[in-house]
Order: structure tokens, then sequence, then C-alpha cells
């Protein structure tokens, strides 16, 4: 396990990113970092305000140089769920550890997103949250070194999942 400097998490908006990113770091002495809100420290904004004033290619740019800027140590490190639009974010995240995919379906995404008008979703104009769903289903898979299943599963169990997957 210690051979991993970090622990990139990756997945769909809802996928439980945040949370088991946070439980995940207490299990095993790690920093924790929510790149979301990096961005909104950053930009002194919340995530659906830049989304809303400045559109969705501000925002990839704002989340692309936020991560770009990241040197972690020892951290676990939850992304937004658009990062993977991010080439150069990707191989950057790529190069300081391990990306795990938290993979869920699209019904549990829809389950767990009631808050999706005020959550800061980068949807494209006029897409739907299924088609952005399976626009990203692919990227995530290109870039994860391990997929955990968390449909139906609860924050304990997926982070004791990836713990014995890494």
């Amino acid at each position: 396990m210690h051979h991993h400097e970090n622990i990139i998490l990756i997945g769909m908006p809802g996928a439980g990113k945040s949370t088991v990113g946070v439980i995940l770091a207490k299990a095993l002495g790690m920093q924790f970092i929510d790149t979301d809100i990096l961005i909104q420290e950053r930009a002194g904004r919340m995530l659906q305000e830049i989304l809303d004033k400045d559109g969705p290619d501000v925002f990839k740019r704002i989340e692309e140089e936020a991560i770009l800027s990241l040197q972690p140590r020892h951290a676990v490190i939850a992304t937004g769920g658009s990062v993977v639009y991010s080439e150069d974010a990707m191989t950057h995240l790529r190069s300081a550890g391990v990306v795990v995919y938290l993979e869920i379906s699209y019904d549990a995404m829809v389950q767990r997103l009631k808050n999706i008008t005020t959550r800061g979703i980068l949807l494209l104009p006029g897409q739907s949250l299924r088609e952005m769903y399976d626009e990203r289903i692919s990227l995530y898979e290109t870039y994860a070194d391990i997929t955990v299943a968390c449909s139906g599963e609860d924050f304990e169990s997926v982070v004791q999942r990836v713990v014995e997957a890494l």
C-alpha cells in the first residue's frame, strides 16, 4: 500500500468521491484534498456560480489550473466529475499516484443527485444527465488504474474495497 504516494478518486457526480476520500484518508493516515473546494477557494466563488456566470469552458480551465498547481504528498484526492475532460490534469494526477474509479450506475447517480441544480455539475449546453453519464464512462475507464463498484454500497464498505484493491 505504501508505495502509492497519492490516491486519486475519479467518478461520476454523486459517486461519493468526497465522502469516501475523507474516510479513506483517515483510515490510511493521509491528507485529504478535495479539488472542488480548491477551485472554489481559487475562484472565490461556488462551483455553480462559475458555471452559471462563466460557462463550462472557463470552469474547465479553472479546474485544470487548480489541479496542475497540486504537488500532493501522501494525500487522498477527490476530484470533480469533470476532471477527466482535461488530458493535462489527468496526466498530472496519474504521475502523482494511483487513480481509483468509483463506479456507479446511472440510476444510482440520479438517485444521489437530488440537489443537482446547486451541485456545480458540468453539463454542456443542452446535454442531459444521461448523455453526460454515457460520455464520461469511457474517460473514467481510460484513466483508471483500479475500478471499484459503488452502486448500492455504503461508504464504509466502499472504503474497505478501495483499501483491498490497493
